[in-house]
């Protein structure tokens, strides 16, 4: 048990840590902003790349570290690896995709960014998530009820 409970811990720090660093690059590079998002989206007139270089950034991080740590036979953290098997699109997924892709547009804000933005104490990123979580709540009653999940 004693084995467990430092595994848990030590996973617990990580995900802190990594947490903290997100959210510390999301401030810095101004993704708590949903201006820079919405400014990102507006193609046509006052285009903002910002989120494209926080993006590059990201994706290239990782093309270059995953195929390196996965020459291990395990993460450093875990005992197995959690790989993704399945790559169908199902028509559940390309229906949240898209809902999830017009609030994005709409409030100019991501789940992630808008957590952290509520270090602002400005109310915006605090109705932002009530919303979220009333949403997450309401499709968990309809998957109840109409098993959407199938």
């Amino acid at each position: 048990m004693e084995n467990h409970s430092f595994h848990l811990f030590r996973n617990s720090l990580v995900a802190l840590v990594v947490g903290l660093l997100f959210a510390l690059g999301l401030g810095i590079a101004g993704m708590t902003q949903p201006e820079k998002v919405i400014g990102f989206l507006d193609v046509a007139d006052t285009w903002d790349p910002s989120l494209l270089f926080v993006m590059v950034g990201a994706v290239g991080f990782h093309f270059v570290t995953y195929r390196l740590i996965r020459k291990r036979s395990s993460p450093f953290f875990s005992p197995v690896w959690h790989v993704p098997t399945k790559r169908d699109l199902t028509p559940t997924l390309v229906i949240g995709s898209f809902i999830f892709g017009i609030g994005w547009g709409i409030a100019g804000y991501c789940p992630g960014p808008a957590i952290t933005a509520l270090a602002s104490f400005e109310v915006q990123p605090v109705i932002f998530i009530l919303g979220l979580l009333l949403g997450m709540v309401s499709y968990k009653i309809l998957d109840r009820k109409y098993q959407l999940k199938k």
